[in-house]
């Protein structure tokens, strides 16, 4: 299929499914478009029973589509930036020692905690594995995926103390998350001689630091250009101008593309309305990057619902899915504990801060985008299924309880669940 058909196809089914879950769910937008999408891709299935042709045509979509690339390489900056350029930087700015230490200290303990516990369930099953493929996929599935926090949260209604936390170190992690999982994946391609203490750090210098550097140069020069003009069509090409470029480059000088993206929106989002943007630039501004935002949610949601064609229905592969969805949820609860608490008396964190964090943490796209780069012999079929089956119980699960948890454990303790809240 070209390029224009595939996308013209998920654009159409995009709007379709958007329509019935508007008209009759009415459930929020990128939760019941993926429900939508699993149970469309069910009834394909069924059809195809019937006559191959419709399961065929719908593999071949699925096949055409490198939803490795199309989220990590393509979508994921716009979805990132759209979401940075509406954070405010004083709440992160009173939250960054706990936000870092979650997206840091966090995601490398959960790396760690989900890949022995999984090891130790494989063990127990008798299904022999190397522990290194393990940990390969406690990085994967341990960053929350911002696309999925950022839609699902807006809809839960949480104390806004509590939505910065989720949300900021869900721009954060993923970065961490992905430099983590290069890391592990180069020790189970090469061995782990093949990989220093020294290696790893620079590593992480070069994609972490250098991203935050590159978002902040680039935000800062594009700062400057919109500063002097007073042209909202102008200023609006040069903010998409900025994403597409910063991805680039970040790719180029081999720093992290994400955090580069979200450094940069959130310091234009916060310095450009105040000196650089007219009333009317920021209007428009601001609503062109929500219908990106609304159209790229309904286009990856709907393109994980359809990548149920391509997961294992293997009896045994559903059973360790099964298993792993506790398993991650109690290394996420865990490996938050620490920061929580250290910061909660000193920044008045709301009661239940890492349950509700736990909960509120959404697996994604990014998960199964990372699963399918796994090698055939690093279990990637299996590992592909565990995590489909995660994602799907976070972002339904989680994502449709979050909001009457948070209403629950506040109303419990007597604070106000309105979203303006600070307590």
């Amino acid at each position: 299929m070209s390029i224009f058909t595939i996308i013209t196809i998920l654009i159409v089914l995009s709007a379709v499914f958007a329509f019935i879950n508007t008209k009759f769910l009415k459930l929020p937008f990128t939760i019941g478009l993926m429900i939508i999408a699993i149970a469309f891709t069910i009834g394909i299935t069924a059809l195809g029973k019937i006559n191959p042709f419709f399961i065929d045509e719908a593999e071949l979509l699925i096949q055409s589509i490198d939803f490795e690339t199309a989220l990590l390489d393509i979508m994921l900056s716009f979805l990132l930036f759209a979401g940075a350029l509406h954070t405010k930087l004083d709440a992160l700015k009173t939250l960054k020692a706990p936000i870092a230490a979650f997206a840091t200290i966090g995601v490398v303990l959960s790396t760690f905690l989900v890949g022995s516990m999984m090891y130790f369930v494989f063990q127990v099953f008798g299904h022999e594995i190397s522990y290194i493929y393990c940990l390969l996929f406690g990085a994967l599935i341990s960053p929350t995926d911002p696309i999925a926090v950022l839609g699902i949260l807006k809809d839960a209604n949480a104390p806004k103390k509590l939505e910065v936390k989720i949300v900021g170190e869900s721009l954060f992690n993923d970065g961490v998350g992905v430099v983590v999982f290069l890391v592990i994946f180069k020790i189970a391609q090469q061995g782990i001689d093949a990989v220093s203490a020294s290696e790893v750090g620079l590593l992480f210098l070069e994609e972490v630091v250098g991203g935050i550097t590159l978002g902040l140069v680039t935000g800062w020069l594009t700062f400057q250009v919109m500063r002097v003009i007073d042209h909202y069509e102008t200023e609006v090409i040069i903010t998409l101008a900025l994403v597409m470029g910063l991805s680039g480059l970040a790719h180029l000088l081999h720093v992290s593309g994400p955090l580069a993206v979200v450094v940069a929106g959130i310091f234009i989002g916060n310095k450009s309305p105040k000196i650089a943007w007219s009333v009317t630039t920021q209007n428009y501004v601001d609503k062109f990057w929500e219908l990106i935002d609304v159209l790229l949610n309904a286009i990856l949601f709907v393109l994980i619902g359809l990548e149920l064609l391509i997961i294992s229905a293997k009896e045994e592969y559903l059973i360790y899915g099964l298993l792993a969805i506790p398993i991650a949820l109690i290394a996420r609860f865990l490996s938050l504990a620490g920061p929580v608490a250290i910061f909660e008396k000193k920044l008045d964190f709301i009661p239940k801060t890492n349950l509700l964090m736990t909960w509120g943490g959404i697996r994604g796209g990014i998960s199964i985008a990372l699963a399918l780069s796994l090698e055939t012999q690093m279990e990637r079929e299996l590992f592909l299924t565990v995590t489909y089956v995660i994602v799907v119980f976070s972002i339904i699960g989680q994502g449709l309880t979050i909001g009457p948890l948070v209403k629950k454990v506040l109303a419990k303790n007597g604070t106000s669940g309105s979203p303006t809240s600070q307590d």
